[in-house]
């Protein structure tokens, strides 16, 4: 092993590395499943982290014995929170993966900018809004400069 690696750093180093990646997957996906395992893989560092805040690596269970001394023992708190946080990430997962089959067979694929844009226009269709408004040319009678230097002196203003 290397000299000053421990154990410890090397958990704590792959329980952010879980969280990067995972974060990195949603921000660099553009397909909406692969964005929900990312957050999946980032939820099991943060829960890794989580569990590691808690263990004491010279500590027991926290199982209380009939003894002279009691040994130092393990938080069982962080412990109790990952296992709540698991419970809830399967239930948001299960959630998440149900949206999405049904986003795929409304709209007949998961690519994140394809389905926004066919909801955009469903959602348009749905409220009578036209669609084909170039964003080119500004809308109403606002002009794009401010005004001229005599068009201000005119009004009595100072510029």
């Amino acid at each position: 092993m290397i000299p000053g690696v421990t154990l410890e750093l090397i958990l704590y180093v792959t329980a952010l590395g879980l969280v990067i990646i995972g974060l990195a997957g949603v921000v660099l996906s553009s397909h909406l499943f692969r964005m929900v395992l990312a957050l999946v893989i980032a939820e099991a560092g943060a829960n890794l982290m989580l569990v590691l805040s808690g263990y004491r690596w010279d500590a027991v269970a926290p199982i209380l014995m009939q003894r002279a001394e009691q040994p130092a023992m393990v938080d069982p708190v962080p412990q109790a929170m990952v296992l709540t946080a698991i419970v809830i990430g399967v239930g948001i997962q299960a959630l998440a993966v149900s949206i999405l089959i049904r986003i795929r067979q409304r709209y007949g694929n998961l690519k994140r900018r394809e389905v926004a844009e066919k909801m955009d226009a469903e959602i348009a269709a749905s409220a009578g809004i036209r669609r084909d408004i170039s964003q080119d040319e500004p809308l109403g009678e606002r002009p794009l400069s401010p005004l001229p230097a005599h068009t201000a002196e005119s009004r009595g203003g100072d510029a």
